[in-house]
């Protein structure tokens, strides 16, 4: 399948489709689920159309054979407008996490007049070098590689890692539950078939068309960062907020790379 034809994007909705619309794009390997569903309808019941997608490869949306992924982080933001289109939503408030974060600022530089407000969670700033901020924590790059020893098509091998994974970047203001992600993984994996084909989202690329182009933003931007965050440290979503003109950056103490019922 070439990057010309659209995948099957499988999307949720909750709430009154007459209020205001809040898209919600997870991060990498992330299906929906990601977005708890509590989540979505306390949202909702604040008074927004809350909607949730599986990204590509992930979930129930169209999959690719694992090594490589026939898109670019720009298909993955048409995909985004796509969901809205498909909802017939013409513009939206508009959240992303971690690589969604990154997928919602091409969102919002791209389409800027389908974009309400933009809130950016544990994410890094689109089109600016990033190299002389902190970086990964050395604890997470071991962890990182020894997914590489992982066969991922192997069931227990697979989520036992990504377990390990979410206790990695838990926020370091709450236990972990390791039960109840366990659960929720082994959930999250028998909905999407396994999740061979999510590792296409570490080999992905980005064009150069938004280099130097974050001060274009022109839609209002919130930036929530976690301050204990292994993957992307605050600073990241500092340099994020310092790039947008009237960006609000909220720093979560003791948040790490996660969305935490109790943040």
């Amino acid at each position: 399948m070439s990057t010309n034809d659209r995948p099957e994007i499988v999307s949720e909705a909750f709430g009154d489709p007459a209020d205001p619309a809040l898209l919600l794009i997870m991060g990498a390997m992330a299906s929906m689920l990601w977005w708890p569903e509590a989540f979505c309808r306390e949202l909702a019941d604040a008074g927004l159309h809350v909607i949730r997608y599986d990204n590509r490869d992930t979930g129930r949306s169209t999959k690719y054979p694992a090594g490589e992924p026939p898109y670019t982080f720009d298909d993955m933001a048409d995909d985004a407008i796509a969901v809205l289109d498909s909802h017939g939503i013409g513009k939206a408030h508009v959240a992303g996490m971690s690589m969604g974060g990154m997928i919602a600022q091409r969102v919002a530089l791209g389409h800027p007049l389908r974009v309400a407000s933009l809130t950016v969670i544990s994410s890094s700033p689109v089109g600016i070098d990033t190299s002389h901020l902190p970086q990964t924590t050395d604890a997470y790059l071991e962890h990182s590689a020894a997914g590489a020893d992982v066969d991922w098509t192997d069931r227990r091998q697979v989520i036992d890692f990504m377990v390990k994974d979410a206790r990695a970047i838990a926020s370091t203001a709450h236990p972990f539950d390791e039960a109840g992600m366990r659960v929720f993984i082994e959930r999250d994996y028998a909905r999407s078939g396994g999740f061979l084909s999510a590792t296409n989202h570490f080999m992905l690329k980005g064009s150069d068309q938004w280099k130097g182009r974050l001060h274009e933003m022109a839609a209002p931007l919130l930036v929530i960062h976690g301050t204990s965050d292994p993957i992307f440290p605050v600073e990241h979503g500092a340099a994020l907020a310092q790039a947008v003109a009237g960006a609000e950056l909220l720093r979560v103490e003791g948040g790490g790379h996660e969305l935490h019922a109790d943040d």
